[in-house]
């Protein structure tokens, strides 16, 4: 049997060469109707058992070895990250214990949302400053985990000199599975790093970073198919994140309060910030209200809002610095 191949290739990349024919089997189901003076021929066209196991046998083969190509092509990506200079691998989660008790909704076709790719699964990195934590990251990770099997990892870069042991654990839990990257659908890796804004990549190979918190979450949100089809519903959505981080979250405290008389009155005409249903706005300024301590001095349909918030369980993981 011809064996595979695992070679480095220009760049860092690695490859693994696969045998295009694992067996040369003889022609079992007779040429130009003749199935005479075959040893494999039966009556009416069946085909010898040992050589039905022996394709079986060959499928299996050439499975595992798919599997291992994808886990190898997704190792390559790791390992050609710029942020491939880590001091700590501080943990891989999912969700929760294991793949098989895991509820997941309806996920969205990845491959609709994101494009064709053949590796392991589909890797987002995330460089962030610890001293400014992505809550909205943290909230969007756990619905992420709700939809998709998510490998999870945090890291420190080595321009970071510590990082606070809530943000180290900020993913969850380690898992077990962690290192059968084939498992999983995302791959979300956070690294903390002295950048000044967040960024984000994707593909890692061809794409330029996203940067700020709020484009990251955009980014997040839409794959779980939550974001409003409606041009006008999605235009308010994305006036309100931009409020939110712009100027509930970095202005002075009179924008903060103008904001917040704004949030009142949206709040006293709909049960969520952009209309009836729960969105990224509501992500967007809950996160900004726990960051900069405005929950406590909130109106009155704020406060209502801020418990309705609270009791769907999205904003547990905003809690991290608490």
């Amino acid at each position: 049997m011809p064996m595979y191949q695992v070679k480095p290739v220009c760049g860092g990349h690695m490859e693994v060469d696969l045998p295009t024919c694992m067996y040369n089997l003889p022609n079992i189901h007779g040429q130009h109707g003749n199935s005479c003076g075959s040893d494999h021929a039966l009556q009416n066209g069946e085909v010898d058992p040992a050589v039905k196991a022996l394709e079986a046998r060959q499928d299996e083969i050439m499975r595992k070895l798919y599997e291992l190509k994808a886990a190898v092509e997704g190792l390559a990506k790791t390992v050609t990250t710029p942020d491939a200079d880590l001091d700590l691998t501080v943990s891989s989660s999912l969700s929760s214990p294991s793949p098989s008790t895991t509820a997941f909704k309806a996920p969205a076709d990845l491959e609709s949302l994101l494009g064709k790719d053949l590796g392991a699964l589909r890797d987002i990195v995330i460089n962030a400053n610890p001293a400014e934590p992505p809550l909205t990251l943290f909230v969007l990770h756990g619905l992420l985990c709700q939809h998709y099997r998510v490998l999870s990892s945090v890291h420190v870069h080595s321009s970071v000199a510590g990082v606070p042991p809530q943000l180290l654990s900020c993913l969850g839990p380690r898992h077990a599975d962690g290192y059968a990257r084939q498992l999983f659908q995302l791959g979300f890796t956070l690294i903390w790093k002295n950048v000044p804004k967040l960024q984000m990549k994707f593909s890692i190979q061809n794409m330029c970073p996203i940067e700020g918190e709020a484009n990251v979450a955009r980014f997040l949100f839409k794959l779980l198919s939550l974001y409003p089809s409606d041009a006008a519903m999605a235009t308010q959505v994305d006036s309100w994140v931009d409020t939110a981080f712009f100027q509930l979250a970095e202005g002075g405290p009179k924008e903060r309060a103008a904001v917040l008389r704004a949030l009142n009155s949206a709040l006293g005409r709909n049960p969520w910030v952009a209309g009836a249903d729960f969105s990224l706005a509501d992500i967007a300024c809950f996160c900004c209200m726990q960051k900069n301590g405005s929950a406590a001095t909130a109106p009155a349909n704020v406060q209502r809002w801020l418990k309705s918030c609270e009791n769907l369980g999205h904003f547990t993981h905003s809690k991290v610095l608490q």
